[in-house]
């Protein structure tokens, strides 16, 4: 039997067939804290509560494609870079039906998402331990987060919510927000040192001593 023979003739239905979504959990920094974007369910199951942008897979479309489409359709974002986070596929985790989730996440400036609708940011540590989020993506958030973390220590991606200019104590209270955890200054102006590169500007306007202006170095870029 040739190959082309055997697909012809093969069943499809010998195998019964789960249906896939995707979810994407959006982090930024707001208000000296994480945050991430949920929205509100409008339909059973889980009506009424929080839940992460998500919409099934069509048939015609890739994982990446649908994922900015549940950004779209729910939220109104476009051209927002989401990396592939985790696979979820625990029997019942959808009241519905057998459902396997690809999940993503990114990290980005919370002026990205002032042309949002119809969802709002809530603070990522309070949604990761919350029982009352929809499905389970209380756990996405928490894994989100945890990724987050082991990020910031061997990439550059805490810099995605500089800007292009930043001071030094601004970006330590970044690395310090992603992270969970203080830094001592001395030892954080190291170990960041060959990533940045001062400018010949200082900040104005403050009633504290004006700050360096930094930005980051470009070869340092992944």
């Amino acid at each position: 039997m040739t190959e082309e023979t055997f697909l012809r003739q093969y069943d499809s239905t010998s195998y019964e067939k789960p249906s896939v979504t995707v979810d994407a959990s959006l982090f930024t920094i707001r208000d000296g804290l994480l945050q991430v974007l949920m929205t509100r369910r409008q339909e059973h199951p889980f009506r009424g509560k929080l839940a992460l942008p998500g919409v099934f897979v069509r048939m015609e479309e890739t994982l990446d494609a649908a994922a900015a489409r549940a950004l779209y359709d729910k939220t109104g974002l476009h051209d927002i870079y989401l990396e592939q986070l985790y696979t979820w596929g625990e029997p019942g985790r959808d009241p519905r039906m057998r459902v396997i989730s690809v999940s993503y996440f990114a990290l980005v400036p919370v002026q990205a998402l002032s042309g949002m609708a119809g969802a709002a940011l809530y603070p990522a540590g309070e949604m990761a331990a919350s029982p009352d989020i929809a499905f389970d993506h209380s756990r996405i958030i928490a894994c989100g987060m945890e990724r987050i973390r082991n990020k910031v220590n061997y990439t550059d991606i805490a810099f995605s919510l500089t800007g292009e200019e930043f001071t030094l104590p601004e970006l330590q209270s970044i690395y310090e927000i992603l992270l969970g955890q203080s830094l001592y200054k001395a030892n954080f102006r190291k170990k960041i040192a060959g990533r940045i590169e001062p400018t010949d500007r200082y900040t104005s306007g403050s009633q504290h001593r004006p700050s360096r202006i930094y930005r980051r170095k470009l070869d340092t870029a992944e």
